[in-house]
């Protein structure tokens, strides 16, 4: 019997190749995706066509809840999405507060409960200036804390920690993923913007490989 893994997965680029890494590496998938106000949802129907043409467990947890106690993003909040790159003094708007915290502890639980040893998540190099919680040192003490917060020990596995977005796609292309099944626009709506941070950050991407990203763009 494979051993169970627990995929953080929120139907964009990273996870979704964080998703795949972790099928082939022969690992009995489990992903779980997060509603947690933000306006690009559009992400979890896709998260949830991927699992289901995967065949694979997939659950999203609502999280809308506690939104008022992560609030003062504008991934989540009132406030526009801002245009430009990700070293743009103006990205740190699209922080949410205490995210990737708050969802690898659900991660965590939820692996416990499958008696899983491990948890997958996308953090990688290009996050590091504007996300605390996808730098390094927070991996490092998140691992610590999975190890010693249940009798049963989780590790929290980051393969592309890393990894720039460019080396992400590269590996996802050497397994000839299909990108169009995923979401990166931080604006929900029916195409990408092509002007926020994640949207710039994916067609540098993909520029950097040498191939067309499969998604329509508004610009």
């Amino acid at each position: 019997m494979s051993e169970k893994a627990v995929v953080v997965y929120s139907g964009g680029m990273d996870s979704f190749t964080v998703l795949h890494t972790a099928i082939q590496q022969g690992l009995d998938v489990y992903a779980l995706s997060f509603n947690y106000g933000q306006k690009h949802s559009k992400e979890l129907l896709v998260a949830a066509e991927v699992c289901n043409n995967l065949n694979i467990p997939h659950k999203v947890v609502d999280i809308t809840a506690i939104n008022s106690l992560m609030a003062g993003s504008s991934l989540t909040s009132d406030v526009d999405i801002p245009e430009g790159h990700y070293e743009n003094e103006s990205m740190k708007s699209t922080v949410v507060p205490n995210r990737n915290m708050v969802l690898l502890s659900m991660a965590i639980a939820y692996a416990v409960s499958l008696e899983s040893g491990k948890v997958y998540y996308g953090a990688h190099s290009g996050d590091h200036h504007i996300y605390p919680d996808c730098r390094p040192e927070f991996v490092e003490a998140m691992n610590a804390v999975a190890k010693i917060a249940n009798y049963q020990s989780v590790e929290i596995i980051t393969p592309f920690l890393h990894a720039s977005k460019g080396e992400i796609l590269q590996a996802g292309l050497a397994m000839n993923l299909d990108y169009a099944n995923t979401w990166t626009c931080y604006n929900g709506r029916e195409k990408s913007c092509g002007k926020c941070g994640a949207c710039n950050e994916r067609l540098e991407a993909f520029a950097e490989q040498g191939k067309i990203d499969p998604l329509s763009y508004e610009a």
